[in-house]
């Protein structure tokens, strides 16, 4: 009896070591698990997850009431045809309205609205449309063609739902994205996507900087909002990349920081205001550095400064890299127009450059664009005025100020207040496309230019 109550004591002491071992080590690995994983070791800010974590519904619903439809009503005439008019009397048939349909996004509870300089380019007449089907003419404020902006105003008897601006550098790259505008003409449609890239540059002149993403936009699409998933207007939905008209997968908006820049100019001032640093260069690539014997394969190598400008009055160099502004990373042309596209005349910015393997801080001075006259290999260029360009018949073109070039010398006097049309084949419209073809085609070391003088000859000249 005594052995089989000390095997019954054993055999219960055995089940309860085993008992309290399995405690003690499975299920302490079980309860430490979930902290591995835990959503907690992501910031807070962080949107991460599925799609179907996440509640569009709110930013949607919002969104759809301050984005409306855009209606451009301009008027064309046929050409004449002479030979109908000799034989027949014929006469062209009066102007005929073409109607243009795009969106646009009211920004102020007075009726401010922003859409695209091409959704409203030539319009003799503008009507607004609401969600709530209200109809109001509308009056164009001011536009910036470069940067595919427009602000209109319209004047209803009552307040007016209108966006909250983002902060469209805080944008990270996969976060979610809403599209809200009127592709082809089925009003308040919601598309989701993600952030594909920033800084994206796909405009002839080298300027723009746009925001891609993979929400659907189609034709009428333009003008419209990108939003975050709060309902934050973080872009103006601006154009797509497709061969057949229609949406393959990319899409492009100008973001939120810049619109709201342009917007305040063209209340501020009636134009828009542009600071540049004053200096001129080239984006620095793994070909080119190898070139010029530079370590660095990125940034912005400062080739010329102009005199009087706040660049060379901070300190900056000939063969500086610049590599940030305001703290900011410049690795290509399009960072730095990014971040001075943002910038007025008379703003202080904190310009990093390397320069002989040190990193320097140089607070600069921002100065007007137009005071600025950039120059390449000697030649020194100006951008014409419309009124420049009316009086010379010429739509496109820059002027050449000045020829220092010694190799020129005997060709300065017609060269100088010439009109350089083009570039190896290329339209100049503007200095910033012409020094973009020059700077991003250095190792060719030669270029074909078309220059029409002032007695409107046509030159060809290689430099």
């Amino acid at each position: 009896m005594n052995k089989i109550t000390s095997l019954l004591t054993v055999s219960l002491l055995s089940g309860v070591i085993t008992l309290a071992g399995y405690k003690f080590f499975i299920d302490r690995s079980n309860d430490e698990a979930p902290k591995i994983a835990s959503t907690t070791t992501f910031p807070a800010k962080s949107t991460m997850g599925s799609a179907s974590s996440l509640d569009f519904t709110a930013a949607a619903e919002n969104t759809v009431h301050v984005v409306v439809h855009v209606k451009n009503v301009s008027y064309r005439t046929a050409p004449n045809n002479p030979i109908l008019e000799y034989f027949y009397g014929y006469r062209n048939a009066p102007s005929q309205p073409q109607i243009g349909m795009g969106s646009g996004v009211i920004i102020s509870e007075d009726g401010y609205i922003v859409t695209n300089n091409h959704v409203i380019d030539g319009a003799a007449q503008l009507e607004v449309t609401l969600n709530d089907n209200q109809s109001y003419p509308a009056r164009l404020v001011g536009t910036d063609r470069s940067m595919d902006i427009a602000l209109l105003k319209i004047e209803a008897p009552k307040k007016l739902p209108y966006v909250v601006f983002g902060d469209s550098d805080q944008i990270q790259l996969g976060e979610w994205v809403l599209a809200v505008g009127n592709p082809y003409n089925l009003n308040s449609t919601v598309t989701a996507g993600i952030i594909s890239a920033k800084a994206r540059n796909l405009s002839q002149s080298g300027l723009q900087s746009f925001i891609q993403t993979d929400a659907v936009v189609n034709p009428g699409n333009s003008g419209g909002a990108l939003v975050n998933t709060r309902g934050e207007l973080i872009g103006i939905n601006t154009m797509i990349s497709s061969n057949t008209g229609s949406y393959v997968g990319y899409s492009f908006a100008v973001p939120s920081n810049l619109t709201r820049k342009i917007v305040q100019d063209l209340l501020e001032f009636g134009n828009v205001q542009q600071g540049v640093l004053g200096v001129q260069g080239f984006e620095l690539t793994p070909a080119i550095a190898k070139e010029k014997n530079i370590k660095s394969t990125q940034g912005f190598y400062i080739e010329s400064i102009n005199k009087e400008s706040g660049a060379l009055k901070a300190g900056l160099k000939i063969g500086d890299i610049i590599t940030k502004i305001d703290q900011k990373n410049i690795l290509t042309f399009v960072d730095l127009n990014a971040v001075l596209n943002t910038k007025r005349p008379n703003d202080k910015v904190t310009v990093t450059v390397q320069r002989d393997q040190k990193e320097l801080n140089l607070d600069v001075l921002l100065i007007k664009k137009a005071l600025v006259n950039p120059e390449f290999n000697g030649f020194i260029f100006q951008d014409l005025s419309s009124e420049d360009k009316k009086k010379l018949n010429i739509p496109f073109g820059i002027r050449i100020m000045e020829v220092n070039n010694e190799s020129y010398a005997p060709y300065k006097e017609e060269l100088e207040g010439s009109v350089l049309i083009s570039i190896n084949g290329t339209r100049i419209e503007n200095t910033e496309k012409a020094l973009e073809i020059f700077h991003n085609s250095r190792i060719k070391k030669q270029f074909r230019l078309e220059i029409v003088n002032r007695k409107g000859e046509l030159i060809r000249l290689l430099l």
